[in-house]
């Protein structure tokens, strides 16, 4: 079955030839010569900078003062009797220590992520990921404090 298949592919593709003679030499005009392309010089890339840089490091101690600041309030409305929003860390509002432990989690979080975008080349992300989080803590805060 294999052999009839191939015979058959092989039998239409020569089909397809066309003779050298029937080519007319005389109409067929030479193309331009192929030159060598130039080197070009690329526009120097942006200058990658530290991960730990000062940018970073004040993002980050943000992001932490806002999460213990968070933990803080979270904890105090728990022991007066509130009741936790967020349904990850309602998971770990039953102890002190399990809130500690998804505050600790959530910077430590967000530094990871923070760092695969600088590793990736994801700068503006890199940047944008603290940013975003200490903005939502903030929002917590603000929420927390003014529910008591």
């Amino acid at each position: 079955m294999v052999a009839l298949f191939v015979m058959s592919i092989s039998l239409l593709a020569s089909s397809q030839e066309i003779s050298m003679a029937m080519v007319n030499a005389e109409g067929v005009e030479a193309g331009p010569a192929i030159m060598p392309s130039q080197p070009v010089s690329l526009p120097e890339a942006p200058r990658e900078h530290r991960f730990w840089d000062n940018e970073n490091r004040v993002l980050f101690a943000t992001t932490a003062a806002l999460c213990a600041t968070d933990f803080a309030v979270t904890r105090d409305n728990l022991q007066s009797g509130g009741r936790e929003l967020n349904p990850i860390t309602r998971v770990f509002s039953g102890s002190t220590a399990g809130l500690a432990i998804n505050f600790a989690g959530e910077t430590a979080g967000v530094m990871g992520l923070s760092y695969y975008f600088h590793r990736t080349g994801h700068h503006r992300l890199e940047r944008l990921t603290p940013v975003v989080n200490f903005g939502a803590s903030a929002v917590a805060v603000a929420y927390g404090l003014s529910h008591r």
